[in-house]
């Protein structure tokens, strides 16, 4: 072995005179016979270890994680600095019931206005039915919960028998729905809804516990060796605010992808394009907020799970920081990676269902020490002023490294109207290391998946598998404790860059990701599909969320020439959910008019 690299303390780096170094994926595209293959080779212990090993030095992961001398110690999960509390917010007591939340988030908002929507305007811009819309409908009497009930499974089953199907969700129970919409019904016709969520109708990710469904996290098997016997904890918070869950979401297996494939459900569509991929692996919950069937939806987020179909499907979708929420009732509830957070059509409804399911696990709250949870009050004048101040980060080379030069345009011209139109501030930053980030965070993520599964993996399961999770699952079992290590000496070393980037600039802003939904091949609909260079496009900006724990939100701002959607993302500081909040819902009434309506939607509440 040659002579290791010896990296400089972090603290000597000098950061102006770091070079961008674009991010090359080296890895075979594969689908059908050839991926079988493949898997059989990666998979067996005479070819295994070579083709590992030669995958791991072509994407230097050697070079970085065991030929590297890294100075730093290990960060084993995010450690964040005290923050200074934001300016212009309404403080969120976590403490309080979930139901006394959503009604302080409701101050947050701008005066509700029915003509918006209700006005029957053939010529305004298309507009996402909002949960204050559904709760307008409701406490007018224009129609009830059971009636929307009706209609949105009706939906739910046209999708499922539409040439391709549409496979939303994985487990569905129409009986079940209507019974929970009957309860609310009742609450209303009694004068008694429990919030401004009673009678709005999600969908949870297949991921997360949601009694008395299965949680199956896209596998065939999962809900056989962990069966499900009460809501995880972001649920229940949910369902005592009158949420109506209308199933379980469909998803990458075990949300070990980017694109959303599921050879075991058949693999969700592109509301916007039927003939691509909604991103992953929060597939089925983007698709159905796109696809008008529900208001908001639950994802989990440990690699863009969230922001990459929010992004590729047009709608909002938020990650917030690591810790923010609980995650008990989930299949990574020990990672320190990922996070439950919300899916929706619009910026408000993320700001209402933030606020039921904010709380950090007991344990979390005494280790992380969270900054009090609080949303930008948008109509005060303190706000706006907050708004004003803003100092936005853009590492310009970073930025424009994208597979079509539209979409760094597209985020470009926002960043021009944010700054003429409220004086916003664009600083220009660098960010040392990214390719030592994606390493760091490929080694952290495919560990701690491959914890979790280790014993019903060895036991058997394995084969139970679709072709792409054991490829990513073979690759993992190559980690060894030293590169998991290494890894965390990173996390330390990248978290630093960041936090001395935020001392100049409050948000760093990025395309979500660096393409639009890609075609789905039709060779990987029965076998999947193995494509690290569409993976390495989708994931470009978003690993600093997961990695770092950082709050992050992806915001749909306008489509490319052929139809698909463009997200900008925004990354905060540590419990920094307020500011990007608040940034969030100004970009998207600026880009409003630059919204199309997907070619599969239903509208629901037009339809009663």
């Amino acid at each position: 072995m040659g002579k290791k690299r010896v990296m400089l303390p972090v603290e000597d780096v000098d950061i102006s005179a770091v070079k961008y170094q674009p991010q090359v994926v080296h890895a075979p595209v594969l689908t059908g016979f050839a991926l079988k293959i493949f898997v059989w080779c990666v998979e067996s212990r005479i070819f295994g270890s070579v083709i590992k090993s030669m995958l791991k030095r072509q994407n230097k992961l050697t070079e970085m994680l065991q030929n590297t001398v890294i100075p730093e110690k290990p960060m084993f999960r995010p450690e964040f600095p005290p923050q200074e509390p934001e300016l212009g917010v309404i403080l969120l007591d976590q403490d309080s019931a979930p139901a006394a939340r959503v009604e302080s988030a409701l101050e947050c908002l701008p005066t509700y206005d029915p003509a918006c929507h209700w006005n029957n305007d053939s010529s305004r811009s298309f507009l996402y039915w909002t949960i204050r819309d559904y709760a307008h409908a409701y406490r007018s009497r224009h129609v009830t919960p059971s009636i929307v009930a009706e209609h949105m499974i009706s939906a739910v089953e046209e999708s499922n028998n539409k040439k391709p199907p549409m496979p939303l969700l994985i487990s569905f129970n129409a009986e079940e729905v209507m019974k929970q919409a009957a309860a609310s019904t009742r609450r209303f016709e009694e004068g008694n809804p429990l919030s401004i969520l009673d009678g709005i109708f999600m969908a949870i990710k297949d991921d997360i516990d949601c009694y008395p469904h299965p949680s199956r996290g896209g596998t065939t098997w999962f809900h056989k060796v962990r069966p499900v016997h009460e809501d995880a904890v972001c649920v229940s918070r949910l369902r005592n605010c009158g949420v109506i869950f209308i199933g379980k979401a469909n998803m990458h297996e075990l949300g070990l992808g980017t694109t959303g494939n599921n050879a075991n459900y058949g693999t969700t569509r592109n509301p916007h394009s039927i003939e691509r991929y909604t991103g992953g692996s929060s597939s089925g919950p983007a698709a159905i907020v796109a696809s008008g069937l529900c208001p908001a939806a639950l994802g989990t987020d440990g690699g863009g799970s969230i922001r990459i179909p929010s992004s590729l499907c047009g709608v909002v979708g938020l990650k917030t920081t690591y810790g923010r929420t609980n995650m008990k009732g989930s299949l990574c509830d020990c990672g320190t990676v990922e996070v439950i957070g919300p899916i929706a059509a619009t910026v408000e409804d993320i700001m209402l269902v933030y606020a039921a399911i904010l709380g950090p696990s007991p344990a979390d709250r005494i280790s992380l020490n969270p900054s009090p949870p609080c949303l930008p009050c948008l109509p005060s004048p303190a706000s706006l002023d907050a708004l004003r101040s803003l100092r936005l980060g853009k590492y310009t080379e970073w930025f424009n490294d994208v597979y079509s030069t539209e979409i760094s345009s597209k985020c470009e011209d926002v960043l021009n109207l944010l700054s003429k139109t409220y004086g916003c501030k664009i600083t220009e930053i660098v960010l040392p290391e990214l390719d030592e980030m994606r390493a760091a965070h490929v080694v952290s993520i495919g560990s701690e998946s491959l914890c979790s599964l280790t014993a019903d993996y060895e036991d058997g399961k394995r084969s139970e598998l679709t072709l792409d999770t054991r490829t990513n699952l073979a690759v993992f079992q190559s980690f060894t404790a030293t590169d998991y290590v290494a890894a965390q000496c990173l996390r330390r070393r990248i978290m630093y860059y960041h936090m001395e980037a935020f001392k100049k600039v409050d948000i760093i802003v990025t395309p979500t990701t660096g393409m639009t939904a890609p075609l789905i091949p039709p060779s990987s609909l029965a076998s999947g599909e193995s494509n690290l260079q569409v993976s390495g496009y989708l994931m470009r900006f978003i690993i600093a969320g997961n990695l770092l724990g950082l709050p992050s939100i992806s915001v749909p701002v306008g489509h490319d020439k052929q139809g698909l959607p463009i997200g900008l993302q925004l990354i905060g500081c540590p419990w920094g959910e307020a500011n990007i909040l608040r940034l969030a819902s100004v970009v998207e009434e600026l880009c409003l008019g630059f919204r199309n309506r997907p070619s599969k939607f239903y509208d629901i509440l037009k339809a009663v």
